[in-house]
């Protein structure tokens, strides 16, 4: 007989990255009595991981409780990025209601569009919090209207456009349901989601059910299962059998060895889990997502919708630089893939493939994001390879047609650079939909892609709107090839020989392009030092010194005036690369270098390919 838990509400934020949705979970965190009044707590205490701090972005979704009133709120954080939209769609399924955080500037985002859409389909119950109020140039009132067409535009029932709007400032901890009325706590927040979100309804006599969602991994307990009990109740050492809906004949016998509910961010150990509970599960080795985990009697697969494909993908290899070994902890082609493969254990969105050599491997992802801070986790490891260019993944229709990923592109940027943006984006096969503008003299561009078209194109991007663009991009569908784009119009400068750099050296070649290294950095033939000027690759001796003579003339002790080179961060650097060449990664060190480092057979590689796309072509 099915039940209704009143004392639980299960509840995922989503919104557009950087509206607010961890802020606003910090705020909740602080007024349900979860720290004490003297407790040091940080900002965004839910991004946990450095890199979510560092770049103020959440990357995994995180499970969290609280208590208002007597009735237990789980609250699921999600996060914002495309990249990592993988983990909205799973998180899902697991609730029954979202709070949609929306900026009181900006609006509704491409991302808004993107998770809204997920929770739609899944007929979610929907609470807007109309965040950041106390902004500078903040119009929640125009905000209201742009989120009612927005639910109309995906087709949204009477009583989903009939949804309650919360208004917040997260930072200071406010909410109120009158603009008109300065909010004092959050309050509001917590009485509309006990009035508004639906208890968790499921029949506690019935088998257990529980669909695994999300997947954590513990190097002690290895991997730790999260999902909510649909029906019946889970046990420690119950015998229960592993079920999968997309692999019905599949079936697995294993045992409870431990169950974990949230409380504040903490994981309690518990007994046992009623219906609507969720819980974190360990001692299934072999544990997926997607999994349904059942009483032995009855089992049967709860639904549960396959994951987005990866679009783009690189190919990580040993890094066999002459510099090769002299930073990292774990170089062998052996370590690489053990870690690559061990990601696969969290990571759903991402797709890790041998190739025909042991010492490469192709890894595809969501976005160029999504890779780079796998990248960033694995270079803070300790570990040292190379990858190449990102590159698109196509596929081809049933008549044989090419076939690429389009993204939607928007973007805000003060109305004197939106002329050069159009331009740039049209050379890289960018089709302008809508243009217009927004408050405080900006102008909202909307385009339709390539996604290889976007690869490098953000540095470009920041530099023509002078930092002030704003540039926010969704997976759209697969359409036909729309041709050639040239994605880098000069070409490098090619260190010529090893050695160490010497400012007479760098003197010298940074009138030929831009410099990327300073002087005493260590380089050998083949890497790349610059951006030369012109559209070809030109090789320099940055470690050429001198020549000592007996003469001496009254210029000849003159400094030597070095511009400041050009410092890239990871994704500079992986924007830059270009086919023909890799990104060196180690702990301490990004180097840019050619894939064949020989000058000679470089010159023979590129004349063969010349040759080659000629016959392609005619």
């Amino acid at each position: 007989m099915i039940q209704t838990r009143e004392d639980v509400r299960n509840v995922a934020i989503i919104a557009h990255v950087d509206h607010g949705k961890t802020t606003l979970v910090d705020g909740l965190l602080r007024q349900s009595g979860v720290f004490r009044e003297n407790q040091a707590v940080q900002e965004r205490v839910m991004d946990s991981g450095d890199i979510e701090r560092e770049r103020g972005i959440t990357i995994l979704s995180k499970n969290t409780a609280v208590y208002y009133k007597g009735v237990k709120i789980n609250i699921i954080d999600t996060p914002g990025h495309a990249d990592f939209g993988g983990e909205v769609e799973r998180v899902l399924k697991m609730v029954n209601g979202v709070i949609l955080v929306v900026d009181a500037f900006e609006g509704p985002m491409p991302q808004t569009r993107f998770v809204l859409s997920k929770a739609m389909a899944l007929d979610l119950p929907v609470i807007v919090c109309i965040n950041k109020i106390d902004r500078p140039g903040a119009r929640p009132t125009q905000v209201i209207d742009e989120v009612l067409e927005l639910l109309m535009d995906l087709g949204a029932s009477d009583e989903q456009i009939d949804c309650p709007f919360v208004f917040a400032s997260a930072k200071s901890g406010i909410a109120t349901l009158d603009l008109g009325s300065a909010g004092a706590s959050m309050k509001p927040l917590f009485e509309t989601i006990i009035d508004y979100i639906p208890a968790p309804q499921g029949d506690p006599d019935a088998g257990t059910q529980m669909l695994i969602s999300t997947i954590d991994y513990n190097e002690y307990v290895g991997r730790i299962g999260v999902g909510k009990v649909d029906n019946g109740t889970l046990k420690v050492n119950q015998e229960c059998v592993i079920v999968n809906h997309h692999n019905p004949d599949q079936m697995r016998k294993v045992k409870i060895s431990k169950l974990y509910e949230f409380e504040g961010l903490r994981r309690v150990e518990v007994a046992e889990a009623k219906i609507g509970s969720i819980v974190a599960v360990s001692g299934i080795s072999d544990l997926h997502i997607g999994d349904t985990i059942c009483s032995p009697e009855a089992p049967e697969a709860i639904p549960f919708q396959k994951i987005s494909e990866p679009t783009i993908s690189m190919t990580f290899s040993v890094n066999d630089s002459p510099l090769a070994g002299k930073d990292g902890k774990y170089v062998t082609s052996r370590h690489i893939r053990d870690r690559l493969y061990r990601e696969l254990n969290t990571d759903v969105s991402l797709r890790v493939e041998d190739t025909e050599t042991t010492e490469s491997f192709k890894v595809s992802g969501r976005g160029e994001l999504h890779l780079s801070v796998l990248i960033e986790t694995m270079r803070r490891e300790g570990y040292e390879f190379a990858v190449s260019k990102a590159e698109v993944i196509y596929k081809r229709d049933e008549n044989g047609k090419l076939l690429e990923p389009m993204e939607t592109c928007f973007i805000d940027v003060p109305e004197e650079f939106s002329g050069t943006v159009i331009q740039k984006l049209a050379e890289r096969k960018g089709e302008l939909l809508n243009m217009g503008i927004i408050n405080g003299g900006y102008t909202r561009l909307e385009f339709s892609i390539p996604s290889r078209g976007l690869i490098g194109y953000r540095g470009d991007f920041l530099t023509d709107t002078k930092g002030n663009g704003i540039m926010n991009t969704i997976f759209d569908c697969y359409a036909p090839y729309k041709g050639d784009i040239t994605y880098r119009k000069q070409g490098s400068l090619i260190a010529f020989e090893a050695g160490t750099a010497v400012a007479y050296g760098l003197f010298n070649a940074q009138e030929r392009g831009q410099l990327f290294i300073g002087a005493g950095e260590e380089v050998y033939a083949g890497m790349i030092v610059g951006q030369s000027g012109k559209s070809v690759d030109i090789d320099v001796n940055v470690c050429k010194t001198k020549h000592l003579t007996n003469t001496r003339s009254s210029s000849a002790d003159e400094a030597l005036r070095l511009v400041p080179p050009r410092l890239m961060s990871l994704e500079q650097a992986i924007e830059y690369v270009d086919t023909d060449e890799l990104l060196e990664v180690t702990p301490n060190h990004l180097r840019l270098r050619k894939k064949i480092l020989d000058p000679r057979l470089r010159k023979r590689a590129n004349i063969s390919a010349a040759a080659k796309s000629a016959a392609q072509m005619q």
